[in-house]
């Protein structure tokens, strides 16, 4: 381990809303062009005493800055307690189980904030998944103080975005800018709500791109010195024209507080999550079907074993695996091989390699360009999506299912010695219901997935809706820990939102 990494991980990635559940935690393209054509267009960068002029760039983007408090209502859930001593002393006269009890717990209300980026006129907003998550409510203020409310379109806990609208016209949109196009000492500013501060502007660079923090499943960070807080997640990191060029998600510190790097999610992914959640409610996911890392990472790691390695190049991604019957694979891409380019556009590390494939949807073409044998060589792959079809999912319509789903707490788990699961904590009519799945039970596996999240039950159903029987086997716990299971057809009424799938484009 290399001494910056010893350096990262002695320290604290921090989110930066106030969180709901713990505290403090560290295309459609006609409205994004839109957006960016309307928006006021500030000048590039004006010298005023040997300084950068940014007045004008936070002025075209402050109003395009919104305040998101998100309120998450009280609810009552059933916990199963233990007292061993009843339980001993039930065994002794002929009563086992006593020491099992069942109680109602009432959790209560609880609030967050953070900020939000408008990008189109009619009430699209932008943020990040972490300051929506579990929201019943979500109170939207612009920097006039005028207020609405908000529902959540789709959300996408992968690139922590997420997308919410307000029914409203003429808002100020912010201009897009292209975050490919951020070059290393630019000046950018970060436009947000640090401890409920509307309408903060500060000032720094872009220290770096393409950073990966272990943090999110897909990120490609802009790494900026402007100082971000608490409250600035969702905001807006724009370019010395006011463009937006990234939302602002997490910081770097071993404080808690601000003390050197904050991290936004560049547009480059930013655009097309949206696109896909106005589309089809879901992100689509395009996969090459490799694993792999830096290169030189992998040349470093092999020094340090004594080897000394050439693989005819020290820019790129090396392939550690290649996944079974993935594009890869029919592309012909061995382990061993460097990645260096796809479609022209070059990939020195995993995160750009990522960010990269963000772009994509399943059915896409692109050519891949790698090295083996120290040659270069190009081949056309046919992206496919994460059950290994080519196909484009909708989002799957939870109300057939009849059941309100939500990941263990991390209380619950212990309390229940799991390690993961989904708590039944709503049913009525639907497929759960007829199969037998109760309010209470806690769905630890579908078809042998095992369930963390509600994108984990939504994947499963999709792949089960591909598959030939197009059946769910759930097997799950009940509050006093009697393992069941049940098993729900999908042959009929479960076509998301009563739609066939979409061919990639």
């Amino acid at each position: 381990m290399n001494q910056t990494t010893k350096k990262w991980l002695g320290a604290t990635l921090l989110v930066l809303s106030s969180s709901l559940i713990t505290g403090t935690v560290m295309r459609n393209g006609s409205d994004l062009n839109a957006a960016t054509t309307e928006a006021k267009q500030a000048p590039v960068a004006a010298a005023m005493s040997g300084l950068v002029d940014l007045t004008s760039a936070a002025e075209s983007s402050v109003n395009s800055v919104v305040y998101i408090k998100a309120t998450q209502n009280s609810r009552t859930r059933t916990v199963e307690t233990y007292d061993p001593f009843s339980d001993m002393f039930g065994e002794l006269f002929g009563m086992p189980g006593q020491g099992r009890r069942q109680q109602q717990v009432q959790t209560p209300k609880r609030q967050g904030a953070g900020s939000g980026v408008i990008i189109s006129k009619d009430g699209y907003i932008v943020t990040n998944n972490h300051v929506v998550e579990g929201a019943d409510e979500l109170l939207v203020k612009l920097n006039d103080n005028t207020e609405y409310q908000a529902r959540i379109i789709g959300t996408d806990k992968t690139t922590d975005l997420a997308l919410i609208k307000v029914e409203a016209k003429n808002l100020p949109a912010i201009a897009i800018g292209n975050s490919d196009d951020l070059k290393i000492g630019q000046w950018v500013l970060a436009v947000g709500n640090p401890f409920n501060l509307t309408s903060t502007v500060t000032a720094g660079i872009v220290s770096a791109k393409a950073r990966s923090l272990g943090a999110n499943g897909v990120e490609s960070f802009i790494q900026t010195d402007a100082a971000i807080n608490a409250g600035n997640s969702g905001g807006a990191l724009v370019n010395e024209r006011g463009q937006l060029v990234g939302i602002n998600a997490m910081l770097y510190s071993q404080t808690g507080s601000y003390s050197g790097y904050g991290f936004a999610i560049p547009t480059t992914i930013m655009n097309k999550v949206v696109a896909d959640l106005k589309e089809f409610g879901t992100v689509q996911r395009a996969v090459l079907g490799v694993s792999g890392i830096d290169v030189t990472n992998y040349i470093d790691a092999e020094k340090e074993k004594g080897n000394e390695i050439d693989l005819g190049t020290t820019r790129g991604v090396y392939v550690a695996e290649v996944v079974e019957k993935s594009s890869a694979e029919d592309l012909g891409l061995k382990k061993g091989d460097v990645v260096t380019a796809i479609d022209g556009r070059e990939v020195t590390k995993m995160a750009e390699l990522q960010e990269a494939l963000t772009q994509h949807r399943p059915g896409d073409k692109v050519k891949i360009t790698y090295v083996r044998d120290k040659k270069s060589r190009t081949a056309t792959a046919t992206l496919r999506n994460q059950q290994g079809g080519t196909e484009v999912m909708e989002e799957v319509d939870m109300d057939l299912f009849g059941a309100n789903l939500r990941p263990l707490s991390e209380n619950m788990r212990q309390q229940l010695a799991l390690n993961s699961g989904l708590e039944v904590v709503a049913v009525k009519r639907g497929k759960m219901m007829d199969a037998g799945i109760q309010k209470g039970m806690i769905i630890l596996r579908v078809n042998d997935k095992v369930m963390r999240t509600v994108e984990d039950f939504e994947e499963a159903v999709r792949a089960a809706n591909q598959s030939s029987d197009r059946t769910l086997w759930i097997r799950a716990v009940t509050p006093s820990g009697r393992l069941v299971s049940a098993v729900i057809d999908l042959s009929e009424g479960t076509s998301p939102k009563g739609k066939s799938s979409k061919k990639g484009k």
